[in-house]
């Protein structure tokens, strides 16, 4: 019997993608995207661990998943107190700063929970979850917002980017520890962070809007305009956090959050389309920019991952902005759900020992 598979799980607001690994081997991935008849009984999203755990578990039977042989099950982690970066074992601490958001409410914070649902459920696993986006190894330079009332927080894909970041070490035989980055990781938002011998010294706060404009998100705005926007009346504070969040970026200029459909228009002669795609890069080329100084100008590569990268044309109009500052290497396939269950494999093999959530 196999005793030593990697389940992992990321929930997001519509979906729940899970994965199953065997070493470095994907045995069943899928996307569970959930009804919004489904979601909509629920009063808050935190209130879907049980229906989400549920149904992660049926699937698992119904693909004959051998429940016996899952010894890890990796959790998305979510909006807790700011950690260092690292593997944590779920304990009570974790979940109850889960469910309480304390930075925050997402999907995210789901991770930890049902990974531990399931971890009762299952004989032989524990649950963990690995570089949740509270991950702070900001310097002090950094956190200065240009006010005392305010403090700037690190809030970023830290799981993508600590990932990529060991995957280029590792393909070039040095260590992580030993390297300077600029890293850009793309989903729903923007994070781009400047790597500092293993540690994210300087990174835009990705969940309330900041840096670059995104495909759904805002970025940084004009402050003047957004607090007039703010006591206009028109919009109440959720709505104005929806508008920054959801509605904004690609969305709001071309009518798609969706990149590929981007692509598709500029292919077909959209001008509009290329011009707004051609700010996007602008705007994560000039954040690049920003962070060599902080790193001051001693780089060894800028990595560009995630998925929106598979475009080359919209890689090279970053690329060429850039490659005068360091090698520029592009990631288009990193994912999320790989880098939770490689962070698994890591705990199997010895190679990191779980820390503490306090």
């Amino acid at each position: 019997m196999i005793n030593q598979r990697i389940l992992a799980i990321n929930p997001d607001k519509t979906h729940t993608r899970i994965a199953v690994y065997e070493n470095t081997n994907i045995v069943y991935l899928k996307t569970i995207r959930h009804k919004e008849k489904e979601l909509e009984k629920f009063e808050s999203i935190m209130d879907q661990d049980d229906f989400r755990t549920d149904i992660v578990l049926r699937e698992l039977k119904d693909n004959e998943i051998d429940l016996e042989s899952i010894a890890i099950i990796m959790g998305r982690g979510g909006l807790v107190k700011p950690v260092s970066s690292g593997i944590y074992e779920v304990n009570e601490r974790l979940l109850e700063d889960s469910r309480k958001g304390v930075q925050g409410i997402h999907a995210n914070n789901l991770g930890a929970i049902i990974a531990d649902n399931l971890a009762n459920e299952l004989p032989n696993a524990k649950a963990y979850i690995a570089d949740p986006v509270v991950v702070d190894e900001l310097e002090d330079l950094a956190r200065v917002s240009g006010n005392p009332m305010w403090e700037r927080k690190s809030v970023f894909h830290a799981l993508s980017h600590k990932f990529v970041a060991r995957k280029y070490a590792k393909a070039n035989n040095v260590n992580y520890e030993d390297l300077n980055l600029i890293v850009v990781y793309m989903e729903s938002g923007v994070s781009i962070g400047a790597h500092h011998r293993g540690r994210v010294i300087d990174v835009n706060q990705t969940f309330d809007g900041a840096g670059p404009f995104s495909f759904e998100r805002a970025g940084t705005l004009p402050a003047g305009d957004l607090i007039r926007t703010a006591y206009s009346g028109n919009y109440t504070q959720e709505e104005l956090f929806k508008l920054i969040n959801e509605e904004s970026g690609y969305k709001a200029y071309l009518g798609t959050a969706n990149p590929a459909e981007v692509e598709e228009m500029i292919r077909n002669g959209d001008e509009k389309a290329e011009f707004i795609s051609n700010a996007l890069a602008m705007q994560i080329a000039k954040t690049i920019g920003g962070k060599y100084t902080v790193l001051k100008g001693d780089v060894d590569a800028i990595l560009l991952s995630g998925e929106p990268f598979h475009c080359k044309r919209f890689s090279n109009s970053i690329s060429e902005r850039v490659n005068k500052l360091a090698p520029v290497t592009v990631y288009p396939n990193e994912d999320v759900i790989e880098a939770m269950a490689m962070n698994g494999l890591r705990v199997l093999q010895g190679e990191a020992r779980p820390k503490e959530y306090k």
